[in-house]
């Protein structure tokens, strides 16, 4: 079985990182793209990119480990624990999930249950205490890639070949469902129970969740 890579992405505060993680993640191979919690997502900075990436969206963290876990998959946290190992020691094993903490608080304690091992990126200056979390992503799925002796694309000139963009394509700013789970997701909202994918009103920043108006109560 081929290894593959994943990366999932949970209570990351600024939402237009998720555009430019997706240009990472389709450069260096990444299988598919977890959101959990909300489902919608800001493309800019993703430069086309996610018309060539898979995603797929949970409720909640259990549910997203227990997919990852049917596939036989490690799930690495990325971050600063006492038993994280250097990103250049390779530490990996099989097929990976790579979890990403939040830019300022880095990953919470119910993020670190979910892991099965921590990496981290050590640093040689000293003027800064962590790496943006896209840049601190291309890093360590450049060398989950390295690992794992994915086929490097083909190039042009000074630039890769970009592979031809699928046929039947939808607008790349939310994650698609069944009409089924979209109902489901708008009830467990209503009751409070959603997980919370940047949570809605925080820093005055309304939900824009893109299908709710197909679902409209009104």
């Amino acid at each position: 079985m081929a290894v593959e890579c994943y990366v999932v992405i949970h209570n990351i505060a600024k939402r237009h990182n998720v555009g430019t993680l997706a240009r990472s993640a389709t450069a260096f191979g990444v299988s598919e793209l977890i959101l959990v919690g909300r489902r919608d997502f800001n493309a800019f900075g993703s430069h086309g990119s996610t018309s060539h990436l898979r995603f797929r969206h949970f409720h909640s963290l259990t549910d997203a480990r227990l997919y990852l876990k049917e596939k036989d998959c490690d799930i690495c946290g990325v971050e600063i624990t006492s038993g994280a190992v250097s990103i250049t020691d390779h530490p990996f094993k099989k097929s990976t999930a790579f979890l990403l903490g939040n830019e300022g608080t880095g990953l919470s304690a119910k993020e670190c249950e979910m892991c099965d091992f921590f990496v981290y990126i050590p640093q040689y200056g000293g003027g800064t205490a962590s790496l943006n979390v896209t840049v601190a992503a291309s890093i360590v799925l450049h060398h989950f890639g390295v690992w794992a002796g994915f086929s490097e694309r083909i190039r042009d000139g000074n630039k890769f070949v970009v592979a031809e963009r699928p046929l039947k394509q939808v607008s790349r700013k939310y994650c698609t469902e069944t009409d089924d789970q979209i109902i489901e997701e708008r009830k467990l909202r209503r009751e409070g129970a959603s997980d919370g994918f940047f949570e809605d009103g925080k820093n005055d920043v309304p939900s824009s969740n893109l299908l709710d108006s197909l679902f409209s109560d009104d």
